[in-house]
Order: C-alpha cells, then sequence, then structure tokens
C-alpha cells in the first residue's frame, strides 16, 4: 500500500473527511514520526508496533561489479518491530 493508496481508503472510510484534509493528516502524522526517530527517540503504536533506530556497525563490503573492496562506514537506520496484536492479526499459518 503506498501513501496515496492510504490516504485513498482512509477518506473512502471518513465520508466526512475530505481528500485534502485526509492527505495533511497522514503527511502530519508521517512526519511527527520521522521527526521524532531524527531526533533520537522512539515511536510506539499500541497493537501495532514500535518504531526505533538501530545502529549498523562499520563493514568492508564488496562492489558488486568490480569484486573490489570497499569501507562501508556505520550508519544509523530505522526499524519497526510489530505488536502483539499485529503478529497475530497477520500470522496466516
Amino acid at each position: 500500500m503506498t501513501r496515496s493508496d492510504l490516504v485513498a481508503a482512509l477518506a473512502q472510510r471518513f465520508p466526512q473527511l475530505t481528500l485534502q484534509d485526509t492527505d495533511i493528516a497522514v503527511k502530519e502524522i508521517l512526519s511527527a514520526l520521522a521527526s521524532t526517530l531524527t531526533n533520537g527517540d522512539r515511536v510506539e503504536i499500541r497493537g501495532f508496533g514500535s518504531f526505533s533506530l538501530a545502529y549498523r556497525p562499520p563493514r568492508i563490503g564488496r562492489n558488486p561489479k568490480s569484486g573490489e573492496t570497499v569501507s562501508v562506514p556505520g550508519k544509523w537506520t530505522p526499524h519497526f518491530k510489530p505488536g502483539k496484536e499485529m503478529r497475530e492479526r497477520v500470522d496466516v499459518g
């Protein structure tokens, strides 16, 4: 599902909201989530999951085209951990 699909689904589910209002709301939620992660904090949405930052240490990688080794610097990446309710809802097996 893309962001525009989400906006369309929410606008259809809540007819009192215009498509533009729904788009603004989704943008604001995603913006708040991103800025919280940028500050190094954790975001937890009960029943859905939590977003946090995970550190990937520096490592030696390889250029797939030439085969030569390259140094890959360490970096922080966003990490999502689904909550118990979400895991149970998605578990089909």
